[in-house]
């Protein structure tokens, strides 16, 4: 091989070299990010959880604020009332914790093509805006939930579209919007759905006493006289009883209570009936004492209004028997302590209830709806047997008899006697 000949082999080495060093580095070179975040990483960085002591909510014209007071989560807008502690501190996680399935390259101004226009009054394309403070006011973070993304279900009867996530956007990123698998489906601007939940519950009823403004004729008072026997007009006329269909459903009253949303003192006035409203006084076996008032909301013909306020006796010593082992009264001492504490710790809870009015369904008041003579059964007045009658057979006429029948006489005149 001459010196032309190599030169010419170097020169397609270095040729074939370059050319694979251009494609193998073109290759792996990617454009620049165009979006503060990817698919697979969390919307924020960092987010705020442990700084977070206000949340606030904004619909298509509805507000909605929850704040931390003394370590507790309460909704403004309810007087106060204690919030669902277990559902604000799962929205917060969700937000820390919330993965990006697709980020789209686009600014603030394509906020109305995900269903987060906040100027429209109307609530899909307004969606939700959620602004996460500290406790002096200060703004941590801002995010905004739009339209929720959908699938079609296949074939059956709950065909349609499902939803299987939605659209957000952090306000202080302004690149894009973001798809999340997150569809935040329990967060709105209803204040209801933000309450803490826990009722009062009444255990082993003793009596019943109904009183009605301005209806005596309607007032009535149940008694049992012990835990499991069935219910009996106090003071009952000889012929009345109770119904057992109407009072049994009585023995469960409110031992499962619950309430749709807590009335506001400022709107009271305006949904309450005064003059329709009635007071159930219910003792029970433990010697808790509950004092309800149902009004009828003007404005709901299926809800009610109520109140409730607890009072009890609770024992602070017991009784030892007399043959009682130092063992015996070692265990019984102790039950009756957890007894007497838990006793304590329901009247306590239950006692937090007092000024407020709840809305509840008139379904689960209904029982204490009765008038007396719902309730009242009244004995049949026991029927008199009629005096036996007595078939009386007409006297019969018997004819008399037939007079004997004469002789008849014989023709040819006398006889004559022979000689």
């Amino acid at each position: 091989m001459n010196k032309r000949q190599i030169l010419i082999l170097w020169a397609l080495v270095a040729i074939l070299a370059g050319t694979g060093a251009i494609l193998r580095f073109s290759g792996k070179e990617t454009p620049p990010a165009t979006t503060s975040r990817a698919a697979g990483q969390t919307l924020f960085e960092q987010f705020p959880a442990t700084d977070i002591s206000a949340i606030e909510l904004a619909g298509a014209g509805v507000n909605l604020a929850i704040t931390k007071k003394d370590g507790a989560w309460i909704v403004d807008s309810r007087d106060h009332y204690p919030a669902d502690a277990g559902k604000v501190n799962e929205f917060i996680r969700t937000m820390a914790e919330l993965k990006i399935t697709r980020a789209m390259e686009a600014g603030p101004a394509f906020a109305p093509r995900f269903g987060m226009d906040e100027s429209s009054a109307d609530a899909e394309k307004r969606g939700l805006t959620a602004a996460f403070k500290d406790a002096s006011g200060n703004e941590l973070a801002k995010v905004s939930l739009g339209k929720k993304i959908e699938t079609e279900r296949e074939g059956g009867f709950m065909g349609g579209p499902m939803a299987v996530g939605r659209y957000v956007r952090n306000h202080a990123d302004t690149t894009a919007f973001y798809a999340t698998g997150e569809t935040f489906a329990s967060v709105s601007t209803d204040a209801s759905g933000w309450l803490d939940d826990a009722f009062f519950s009444i255990e082993k009823i003793r009596s019943i006493e109904l009183s009605v403004n301005g209806g005596a004729a309607s007032a009535w008072k149940l008694v049992r006289d012990n835990e499991s026997a069935d219910f009996r007009i106090d003071s009952a006329a000889p012929d009345e009883s109770a119904d057992t269909t109407a009072t049994s459903p009585l023995k469960s009253l409110f031992s499962y209570a619950r309430f749709d949303d807590v009335v506001p003192a400022s709107v009271l006035g305006s949904r309450a009936d005064p003059d329709a409203k009635r007071t159930a006084t219910v003792t029970t076996y433990n010697d808790f004492t509950y004092t309800l008032g149902i009004t009828p909301a003007k404005d709901a013909d299926d809800k009610m209004l109520l109140t409730v306020d607890v009072a009890a006796t609770i024992p602070s010593s017991r009784e030892k028997a007399a043959d009682e082992t130092p063992e015996d009264a070692q265990t019984r001492d102790e039950e009756f302590n957890e007894r007497v504490k838990s006793l304590n710790d329901k009247l306590a809870k239950e006692q937090t209830l007092a000024g407020r009015t709840f809305e509840v369904s008139k379904f689960s008041v209904e029982s204490l709806l009765k008038e007396r003579e719902q309730i009242v059964k009244k004995s049949e007045p026991a029927a008199t047997s009629a005096s036996p009658v007595e078939a009386v057979t007409p006297p019969i006429a018997v004819p008399p008899a037939a007079p004997p029948a004469k002789p008849a006489a014989k023709k040819g005149g006398k006889s004559k006697k022979k000689n």
